[in-house]
């Protein structure tokens, strides 16, 4: 099974512009940007044929090259990431059966979130994509909650079915749950890391498809798959004993970079 790994990265985030070139520092003091970092993750992925980054945006095209990522252009008008991957994948003259979308503001994911997929996409033939959940703690519900509070988007929930189908994401915290949990005990809301493995078939069908009340209303790319009937693999994932954490505002740098330092990341 061939498999692509795309870094879908824009420009023109509304929430926070530039967000694939602001900087991260490590534990070691260094600061790279959050693309480089991202990249990174990418090469620590085991049986990955191909990576590229796709961009709208010269500023990145350049950053990327500087540190000797391979760039694929692709059109402004795509609307998000899967839609890239898609225009990446075809502009490279398709061929792999796998295509990864390691979305450009996940530089703490594990290789094995990623590995994981492909394996779960190569168990479940019915699948046209596969995306990892992590079971929260309670720290993690309360950071979550504490975003929504404080009008933040913040990360992803996920819920699925007992054949671990997704029945759907939420950038609100789902299931609902009032009860307290210890800073170290499991939850029962899983935060939806956004990385997708997805069949070249599927993948090449996506743009095709308008967008749908519920992708328009959440803003959730995926949504999209699920409501033109795709079955979407949700894969559990463990952190053992990694942080995960997506960039998704200003304020989300130095929650990462403690992250980084807790986990003597360079």
């Amino acid at each position: 099974m061939s498999v692509l790994l795309v870094i879908p990265a824009r420009y023109a985030s509304k929430r926070y512009p530039g967000k694939p070139l602001a900087l991260l520092t490590g534990a070691g003091g260094e600061s790279r940007t959050l693309l480089e970092r991202s990249w990174q993750a990418a090469r620590s992925v085991d049986k990955i044929d191909r990576i590229v980054v796709a961009t709208d945006d010269a500023r990145i095209e350049v950053a990327a090259q500087e540190f000797g990522a391979e760039v694929v252009m692709t059109s402004p008008d795509c609307a998000n990431g899967t839609e890239r991957c898609a225009e990446a994948h075809a502009a490279l003259g398709g061929g792999f059966d796998v295509v990864v979308n390691l979305q450009g503001d996940a530089p703490l994911t594990p290789p094995w979130f990623v590995e994981a997929l492909v394996e779960g996409l190569l168990r479940d033939p019915t699948a046209g994509l596969a995306t990892p959940v992590l079971r929260c703690d309670g720290a993690t519900l309360s950071a979550l909650k504490e975003d929504r509070r404080a009008g933040r988007v913040g990360g992803t929930t996920a819920v699925f079915g007992a054949e671990r189908q997704a029945l759907y994401f939420s950038k609100e915290v789902i299931p609902f749950t009032e009860q307290a949990f210890a800073a170290d005990e499991p939850t029962p809301v899983f935060h939806h890391v956004g990385v997708y493995a997805y069949r070249a078939e599927a993948l090449a069908q996506y743009p095709d498809w308008a967008q749908g009340p519920l992708e328009t209303r959440e803003g959730l790319e995926q949504l999209r798959f699920l409501e033109n009937g795709h079955r979407i693999l949700c894969v559990e994932v463990e952190a053992r004993g990694r942080r995960f954490w997506e960039l998704n505002n200003p304020e989300d740098v130095p929650r990462i970079e403690a992250m980084m330092r807790e986990m003597d990341m360079a």
